[in-house]
């Protein structure tokens, strides 16, 4: 029989918690009864260092149901460490992650544990539809989800957090030792045989997101700054073109001089280069710091996280 254990990362989600635990342990009875999974399956919650009530609501969750356990990070560390520490840390065969909100749809977990037995080892839950973001973000996550595929990243469209993994991908997991995470991108770089369900996304069930158009951005530079030298790259390559842009001006300025007289005497020469050279190279070195931020951070060796307490 095998055993599921749903990961579950918590930021100030008092609103939703008992909602989310009912509907998780309804469906953990519901495949329990049917054989699906041994009785041993459970869920568990990472308090990701939460402000409100979110860890007392776990705590008495746990006391009501054994089969709620919890976690309890010292301190905020992010979605994507959250993720992580829950997963590092979780028992089970098997573990889904998804998100507290009840944005993913807890249907398609049957479905994923189908994929598993037919001999999958992770299993990506995909978004069908978009049905549910606003005009803006529809736009920008395709763009951004293409963006990513051209630097080589490799990425599934549609897919956020909500897969299922065995232990055996979950152990090739663990030794990632980056810093900087992307999980969506980390991924699909284990290899192992994978495959998609497909869902529809609800409307967050009550709360506020906790990923606002700050950190979404944050997020976006760092599943292109932790998998691909591209940006690099184009640094080079566009700095190489406005070398020889400047060569090109140069000489259009000389004859602009001496053949004709429609120039006024140093504007050109000196404003229209110092203003567009100056902004280029504020502009990558703002890239090539990005960069070196990342290799700071991670010869630090820093943990990722820090458990408090575990239910």
């Amino acid at each position: 029989m095998t055993t599921m254990n749903l990961v579950v990362p918590c930021y100030n989600e008092e609103e939703v918690l008992f909602e989310t635990s009912k509907r998780l342990l309804a469906l953990l009875e519901r495949l329990i009864e049917a054989g699906d999974i041994s009785n041993e399956s459970r869920i568990t919650f990472i308090d990701d260092g939460s402000r409100d009530r979110t860890w007392s609501i776990i705590e008495a969750l746990h006391a009501q149901n054994a089969r709620c356990g919890g976690i309890k990070l010292s301190r905020n560390r992010g979605h994507q460490n959250a993720l992580l520490a829950g997963l590092m840390t979780a028992q089970g065969d098997v573990l889904v992650s998804l998100d507290a909100d009840l944005q993913d749809d807890i249907e398609a977990i049957p479905r994923m544990l189908a994929e598993y037995r037919s001999g999958a080892e992770i299993v990506f839950g995909v978004r069908h539809k978009r049905t549910t973001d606003t005009f803006f973000k529809r736009v920008t996550a395709r763009n951004y989800y293409k963006l990513l595929r051209t630097f080589g990243v490799e990425i599934l469209p549609g897919h956020a957090d909500f897969r299922l993994m065995s232990r055996k991908t979950v152990e090739a997991l663990r030794q990632f030792q980056e810093v900087n995470l992307f999980l969506r991108g980390i991924i699909p770089l284990l290899g192992f045989k994978t495959a998609i369900v497909e869902y529809e996304r609800a409307p967050r069930f009550a709360g506020e997101s906790k990923y606002p158009l700050s950190k979404m951005l944050v997020l976006a530079l760092d599943g292109i700054t932790s998998f691909s030298a591209v940006p690099l790259q184009w640094s080079t390559r566009i700095g190489a073109l406005l070398a020889i842009g400047s060569l090109g001006f140069g000489a259009w300025a000389a004859y602009a001089r001496i053949f004709t007289n429609l120039t006024v005497p140093g504007w050109a020469s000196t404003v229209i280069p110092m203003y567009f050279l100056g902004g280029i190279q504020l502009l990558f070195l703002g890239v090539i710091g990005g960069y070196i931020s990342k290799t700071y951070a991670e010869t630090k060796q820093r943990p990722r996280f820090i458990i408090e307490q575990t239910l």
